[in-house]
């Protein structure tokens, strides 16, 4: 009930404050509409067919929509202050949801073992991660030789595995690699059926994002807040002042 009473007081309100939308730009409004979810005029035709809505129902509910938009910004937005020091202290309280991770960028050189039980395999594929280990020290590039000798992801892109936060990572690699520098080289790493050579790229600390980086993120979050609250407020005013008879 409240929400047909509340339809109500806006569209009252709309006609006392003379707000109007033009053909022109609901056409606008509808034209966004299809671009955003790349929809046809058959498409859209489509749709609103099996909402049981015409085109010319669609276009009074978008003009109706707009109308009731720019009733709130008139009503609303356009009243709405949001002072820094607000900001400041939303940054305080929220610290939290400004702080990056600390992540890692890897790359790796992968060595397959088809039979882990089998010894002379192990043995082969042990001497030949450190023949590679011994051309990184000469000065090859890592890259070609992930291209040349890795079997794992990433192998074609010079073994690049993009970047990880250090929380996702196995501890056993994580222990390994916390102690390179970016650019670092790890000694081959024995797993089950695999043998890994990692190289650290690049790394990025945990780190809060100052306050010039987040202030527009915070005064958008503040600024929805006090519009839905300012909206429920100036529509419950409206009620106390409105004298609606309802028929049932």
């Amino acid at each position: 009930m409240y929400l047909l009473i509340d339809e109500k007081l806006a569209s009252n309100k709309i006609q006392e404050l003379g707000i109007d939308v033009s053909p022109e730009e609901v056409e606008a409004a509808i034209e966004k509409i299809k671009k955003d979810n790349n929809l046809t005029d058959e498409d859209l035709k489509t749709s609103l067919k099996k909402q049981g809505l015409t085109y010319e129902s669609y276009r009074e509910n978008i003009k109706s929509e707009l109308e009731r938009i720019r009733l709130i910004s008139l009503e609303v937005r356009s009243k709405i202050i949001i002072e820094e020091e607000e900001i400041k202290e939303y940054y305080e309280k929220h610290k939290d949801e400004f702080t990056s991770k600390e992540r890692i960028h890897l790359a790796a050189i992968i060595l397959t073992r088809g039979n882990p039980s089998n010894q002379d395999e192990t043995i082969s594929l042990h001497r030949e991660a450190e023949e590679i280990i011994l051309r990184l020290k000469e000065g090859e590039d890592f890259g070609e030789l992930a291209k040349k000798f890795s079997q794992g992801p990433g192998a074609q892109d010079g073994g690049d595995l993009g970047f990880f936060n250090t929380s996702e990572l196995d501890p056993k690699l994580l222990n390994v690699i916390r102690e390179l520098p970016e650019g670092g080289i790890s000694k081959p790493i024995i797993r089950t059926s695999i043998i890994q050579i990692i190289k650290v790229v690049e790394k990025q600390e945990r780190r809060v994002k100052p306050l010039n980086e987040v202030r527009g993120a915070i005064y958008g979050i503040l600024f929805r807040e006090r519009v839905n609250n300012r909206y429920a407020s100036w529509i419950k005013a409206l009620r106390e002042k409105a004298y609606i008879k309802i028929l049932f």
